[in-house]
């Protein structure tokens, strides 16, 4: 039966998933396996009252291209644009000791913002699932490998954020929501990279950020590609 679906889902050019994925883009808990950044998503969800009830039936069908590289036509620009605004503009004000870390702090409040975006966000807001994938990149290189540091640091700040709110001190989480309401503002204005020059950008930076896929470390094999290119 999956191999009829399959077939039938690369005949017609684009494959449809069922709402059963949804909750991935949405930050659910998978009651299943309980994965580090999926558990502080969730844990976002329950301070601030967002939970997710388990009512799929109410997402819309999420229909996946079936090319598995992202490319422009599967990313609204605008909220990317809107996304990389609000972390220039927020980040000094909300993150400044973030930021104080080169190279990866204003990398990190990017990945931050978008973040923000899957645990606030409205159905809607998910129509270009593939632009999320633009936070920490794919474990095969696709969109570009994964930044270990910017990866890391994203969990870090969002782990103190948690573990500051059960505390009563709620500062850092509503720093967070800011990136979202401001990346919405900005993004019927804002201006950017194009997708294409977005992904080249990172990565060109992924040996410093540490990018790795199942490939390997990107460091490691930059020597290899120099030689075999």
């Amino acid at each position: 039966m999956r191999r009829t679906a399959q077939s039938t889902g690369r005949s017609r050019g684009r494959s449809s998933i069922s709402p059963i994925i949804a909750p991935t883009f949405l930050g659910r808990r998978s009651s299943n396996c309980d994965l580090g950044p999926d558990r502080i998503v969730s844990e976002f969800e329950r301070l601030i009252g967002t939970e997710s009830t388990p009512a799929q039936g109410t997402l819309p069908h999420l229909i996946m291209p079936s090319h598995h590289d992202v490319r422009p036509k599967d990313v609204f620009a605008r909220r990317l644009h809107g996304t990389l605004a609000a972390a220039a503009e927020r980040g000094p004000v909300d993150f400044p000791e973030l930021l104080l870390t080169p190279g990866v702090g204003a990398r990190t409040v990017r990945s931050l913002a978008m973040v923000a975006e899957v645990v606030h966000g409205a159905p809607y807001r998910f129509r270009d699932p593939a632009r999320f994938s633009l936070a920490h990149g794919g474990k095969d290189r696709h969109p570009y490998p994964v930044p270990i540091k910017v990866y890391d640091e994203t969990i870090r700040v969002l782990k103190g954020a948690i573990q500051n709110a059960k505390l009563g001190r709620e500062e850092e989480m509503h720093a967070i929501k800011r990136l979202d309401d401001q990346a919405r503002r900005l993004e019927r204005t804002a201006r950017g990279p194009s997708v294409e020059a977005f992904i080249a950008t990172e990565r060109a930076a992924s040996a410093d950020l540490d990018g790795r896929s199942v490939f390997g470390w990107e460091r490691d094999l930059a020597p290899t590609r120099k030689r075999t290119g």
